[in-house]
Protein backbone atom coordinates (compact mmCIF):
# COMPACT_ATOMS: atom_id res chain seq x y z
CA UNK A 1 0.00 0.00 0.00
CA UNK A 2 2.64 2.36 0.90
CA UNK A 3 4.48 1.97 -2.64
CA UNK A 4 1.01 2.50 -4.64
CA UNK A 5 0.31 5.70 -2.49
CA UNK A 6 3.89 6.66 -3.32
CA UNK A 7 3.40 5.88 -7.13
CA UNK A 8 0.60 7.96 -6.88
CA UNK A 9 1.57 10.60 -5.41
CA UNK A 10 4.81 10.49 -7.43
CA UNK A 11 2.70 10.87 -10.59
CA UNK A 12 0.37 13.30 -9.10
CA UNK A 13 3.31 16.07 -7.99
CA UNK A 14 4.38 15.16 -11.58
CA UNK A 15 1.74 16.26 -13.73
CA UNK A 16 1.46 19.64 -11.53
CA UNK A 17 4.89 20.43 -12.04
CA UNK A 18 4.32 19.60 -15.76
CA UNK A 19 1.33 22.13 -15.46
CA UNK A 20 2.96 24.81 -13.98
CA UNK A 21 5.86 24.52 -16.71
CA UNK A 22 3.83 24.14 -19.61
CA UNK A 23 2.03 27.73 -18.23
CA UNK A 24 5.32 28.92 -17.66
CA UNK A 25 6.08 28.17 -21.49
CA UNK A 26 3.04 29.33 -22.64
CA UNK A 27 3.33 32.43 -21.20
CA UNK A 28 7.02 33.28 -22.56
CA UNK A 29 6.25 31.40 -26.27
CA UNK A 30 3.00 33.96 -26.44
CA UNK A 31 5.50 36.97 -25.50
CA UNK A 32 7.51 35.98 -27.89
CA UNK A 33 4.31 36.38 -30.42
CA UNK A 34 3.15 32.63 -30.66
CA UNK A 35 -0.73 31.72 -30.77
CA UNK A 36 -2.94 28.81 -29.45
CA UNK A 37 -4.40 26.11 -31.95
CA UNK A 38 -7.07 23.50 -31.46
CA UNK A 39 -7.67 25.60 -27.57
CA UNK A 40 -11.45 23.83 -27.65
CA UNK A 41 -10.62 20.64 -26.98
CA UNK A 42 -7.81 21.64 -24.33
CA UNK A 43 -10.27 21.37 -21.16
CA UNK A 44 -11.85 18.04 -22.27
CA UNK A 45 -8.02 16.67 -22.71
CA UNK A 46 -7.15 17.86 -19.15
CA UNK A 47 -10.23 16.59 -17.63
CA UNK A 48 -9.60 12.98 -19.24
CA UNK A 49 -6.15 13.10 -17.49
CA UNK A 50 -7.46 14.42 -14.40
CA UNK A 51 -10.35 11.91 -14.32
CA UNK A 52 -7.77 9.30 -15.17
CA UNK A 53 -5.63 10.34 -12.35
CA UNK A 54 -8.09 11.01 -9.78
CA UNK A 55 -9.83 7.73 -10.83
CA UNK A 56 -6.17 5.75 -10.50
CA UNK A 57 -6.45 7.07 -6.54
CA UNK A 58 -9.83 6.07 -5.70
CA UNK A 59 -9.03 2.21 -7.34
CA UNK A 60 -5.03 1.93 -6.90
CA UNK A 61 -4.17 3.56 -3.75
CA UNK A 62 -4.58 0.57 -1.99
CA UNK A 63 -3.91 -2.57 -3.91
CA UNK A 64 -0.44 -4.01 -4.55
CA UNK A 65 1.95 -3.25 -7.43
CA UNK A 66 3.62 -5.14 -10.20
CA UNK A 67 6.66 -4.55 -10.72
CA UNK A 68 6.98 -5.63 -14.51
CA UNK A 69 4.49 -2.93 -15.05
CA UNK A 70 6.00 -0.27 -13.21
CA UNK A 71 9.26 -0.75 -14.61
CA UNK A 72 7.92 -0.07 -17.99
CA UNK A 73 6.01 3.02 -16.12
CA UNK A 74 9.63 4.09 -14.83
CA UNK A 75 10.58 3.42 -18.57
CA UNK A 76 7.94 6.03 -19.74
CA UNK A 77 9.01 8.80 -17.23
CA UNK A 78 12.31 9.16 -18.59
CA UNK A 79 11.55 9.11 -22.24
CA UNK A 80 8.79 12.01 -20.60
CA UNK A 81 11.82 13.81 -19.44
CA UNK A 82 13.54 13.36 -22.81
CA UNK A 83 10.97 14.67 -24.70
CA UNK A 84 10.69 17.80 -22.14
CA UNK A 85 13.98 18.17 -22.45
CA UNK A 86 14.85 17.97 -26.08
CA UNK A 87 11.53 21.05 -26.96
CA UNK A 88 12.84 22.68 -24.01
CA UNK A 89 11.06 26.33 -23.46
CA UNK A 90 8.65 24.98 -26.37
CA UNK A 91 7.22 22.16 -24.29
CA UNK A 92 3.72 22.80 -23.46
CA UNK A 93 0.69 21.15 -23.05
CA UNK A 94 -1.34 23.04 -25.68
CA UNK A 95 -0.62 23.95 -29.12
CA UNK A 96 1.28 26.93 -29.24
CA UNK A 97 2.47 27.82 -32.78
CA UNK A 98 5.93 29.77 -32.95
CA UNK A 99 5.32 31.79 -36.41
CA UNK A 100 9.17 31.49 -37.80
CA UNK A 101 10.98 28.49 -35.43
CA UNK A 102 11.96 25.36 -37.09
CA UNK A 103 10.37 21.92 -36.20
CA UNK A 104 11.84 20.15 -33.54
CA UNK A 105 13.85 16.88 -35.03
CA UNK A 106 16.25 16.01 -32.75
CA UNK A 107 15.95 13.79 -30.08
CA UNK A 108 12.97 11.75 -29.77
CA UNK A 109 11.64 13.86 -33.01
CA UNK A 110 13.95 12.26 -35.16
CA UNK A 111 12.32 8.45 -34.06
CA UNK A 112 8.34 9.60 -34.28
CA UNK A 113 6.46 12.49 -34.96
CA UNK A 114 4.52 12.54 -31.75
CA UNK A 115 6.72 10.96 -29.31
CA UNK A 116 5.20 12.75 -26.45
CA UNK A 117 1.77 11.38 -27.00
CA UNK A 118 3.48 7.57 -27.86
CA UNK A 119 4.45 8.53 -24.18
CA UNK A 120 0.83 9.32 -22.36
CA UNK A 121 -0.57 6.45 -24.62
CA UNK A 122 2.12 3.88 -22.90
CA UNK A 123 1.85 5.71 -19.39
CA UNK A 124 -2.31 5.93 -19.42
CA UNK A 125 -2.19 2.02 -20.05
CA UNK A 126 0.86 1.28 -17.73
CA UNK A 127 0.64 2.82 -14.71
CA UNK A 128 -3.55 1.22 -13.76
CA UNK A 129 -2.11 -2.23 -15.18
CA UNK A 130 0.99 -1.90 -12.43
CA UNK A 131 -1.92 -2.15 -10.05
CA UNK A 132 -3.59 -4.77 -11.77
CA UNK A 133 -6.35 -2.84 -13.05
CA UNK A 134 -6.66 -3.85 -16.72
CA UNK A 135 -10.31 -3.14 -16.96
CA UNK A 136 -9.14 0.44 -16.23
CA UNK A 137 -6.03 0.59 -18.34
CA UNK A 138 -8.50 -0.57 -21.47
CA UNK A 139 -11.41 2.23 -20.68
CA UNK A 140 -8.71 5.39 -20.72
CA UNK A 141 -6.86 4.25 -23.71
CA UNK A 142 -10.07 4.22 -25.22
CA UNK A 143 -11.42 7.57 -24.13
CA UNK A 144 -7.25 8.83 -24.46
CA UNK A 145 -7.28 7.13 -28.19
CA UNK A 146 -10.60 9.56 -29.31
CA UNK A 147 -8.70 12.56 -27.67
CA UNK A 148 -5.73 11.82 -29.64
CA UNK A 149 -7.36 11.69 -32.52
CA UNK A 150 -8.99 14.90 -32.49
CA UNK A 151 -5.84 16.25 -30.59
CA UNK A 152 -3.54 15.03 -33.17
CA UNK A 153 -5.20 16.27 -36.41
CA UNK A 154 -5.54 20.09 -34.76
CA UNK A 155 -1.60 19.86 -34.21
CA UNK A 156 -0.49 18.75 -37.87
CA UNK A 157 -3.18 21.20 -39.32
CA UNK A 158 -0.82 23.65 -37.32
CA UNK A 159 1.85 22.82 -38.78
CA UNK A 160 1.01 22.60 -41.78
CA UNK A 161 -0.78 25.82 -41.56
CA UNK A 162 2.19 27.60 -39.80
CA UNK A 163 4.08 28.25 -42.99
CA UNK A 164 7.11 27.69 -41.93
CA UNK A 165 6.91 28.44 -38.63
CA UNK A 166 6.68 25.47 -35.75
CA UNK A 167 4.01 24.31 -33.15
CA UNK A 168 5.03 23.91 -29.42
CA UNK A 169 4.89 20.54 -29.42
CA UNK A 170 3.21 18.97 -26.48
Amino acid sequence: MILSVGVLAFTTFQRLGELWLSARHTRALRARGAYEVGRGHYPVMVLLHAAWLIGLWWFGWDRPVQWPWLAVFAVCQVLRVWVIATLGDRWTTRIIVLPGAPLVASGPYRLIPHPNYAVVVAEIAVLPLAFGLWWYAALFSALNAAMLWVRIRAENAALKSASGGAAALG
